[in-house]
């Protein structure tokens, strides 16, 4: 699993935060540290932290499976991309 905020878009309510604190972190009272790649055993915390951000700044992926291809189910802008 990666992840990707859009930090432009987040606006800090730190929902992410409470929901995965292993992988989102508030670094002063506005600017989110977060993990690209969270920890093993993080990926249903991650989701419901992207599902609760009440901006939409979090964008959940797969990692690179075997020949460079995606594993798992296509998400957002790669759905429906011809991926050889």
């Amino acid at each position: 699993m990666q992840i990707v905020v859009d930090l432009n878009r987040c606006q800090g309510y730190a929902q992410c935060v409470f929901l995965a604190p292993r992988v989102f972190e508030l670094h002063g009272e506005e600017a989110l540290l977060y993990a690209p790649a969270p920890p093993d055993g993080e990926a249903e915390r991650v989701r419901r932290a992207a599902a609760a951000c009440p901006v939409q700044a979090i964008v959940v992926g797969e990692q690179a499976g075997p020949g460079g291809g995606r594993a798992g189910a296509a998400t957002g802008a790669e759905a429906g991309a011809d991926v050889r």
